[in-house]
């Protein structure tokens, strides 16, 4: 976290102008890292909440020497999981439904398409991972943390995650070659 938020003595009030300026600084970054572990998108702002209310309640545990986001992703890891062992949570499509025809519209519009079209297709490959895979991915491959550092937000062993990830980077391929094979980006 940064100076503005420090963690508070176990007992003492939490800063809540503080707290707000790190939800509004954050809440973009927990949404998309929600999404990318499998999270509805129907469901997304209210799972957003809720890692920000565990966040206020578990600010005291909070050692401001480490960086904050990993620990967020932890909480956000925690929140899927719990999402994704509901009875009511199902496998629905990452893609969103079509977009208007490329070729129609203007080069700005274009590029903002293809960047949908891709991340759809990463969102969809990610869906066939297993939530500990998927994980260590993210983290990963689309966050660029280190091994350590995930080691140090997940409490996994080292040679753990480095299975992981090379399970999840074969089965990513896998996926994207599939999903390309069928038309699909």
């Amino acid at each position: 976290m940064d100076a503005s938020l420090p963690a508070p003595a176990p007992g003492e009030p939490i800063d809540r102008t503080a707290f707000r300026a790190l939800y509004e600084r954050e809440f973009a970054w927990v949404h998309r890292t929600l999404r990318r572990l499998g999270a509805r998108d129907r469901d997304l702002e209210d799972l957003a909440h809720d890692v920000f209310v565990v966040v206020y309640r578990r600010l005291a545990d909070y050692d401001p020497a480490r960086p904050l986001r990993p620990w967020l992703f932890g909480i956000a890891f925690r929140v899927v999981s719990d999402y994704r062992r509901r009875a009511s949570f199902s496998r629905e499509s990452a893609i969103a439904p079509e977009v208007a025809d490329a070729a129609a519209t203007p080069p700005e519009q274009e590029a903002a398409v293809a960047r949908g079209e891709a991340r759809d297709l990463v969102l969809l490959a990610l869906d066939g991972m297993d939530l500990d895979q998927r994980a260590v991915f993210v983290l990963h491959e689309l966050d660029g943390l280190s091994i350590p550092e995930i080691a140090a937000t997940l409490t996994v062993s080292h040679n753990t995650l480095y299975s992981r990830l090379r399970l999840a980077r074969a089965k990513f391929a896998d996926a994207v070659a599939q999903i390309r094979s069928r038309g699909g980006s």
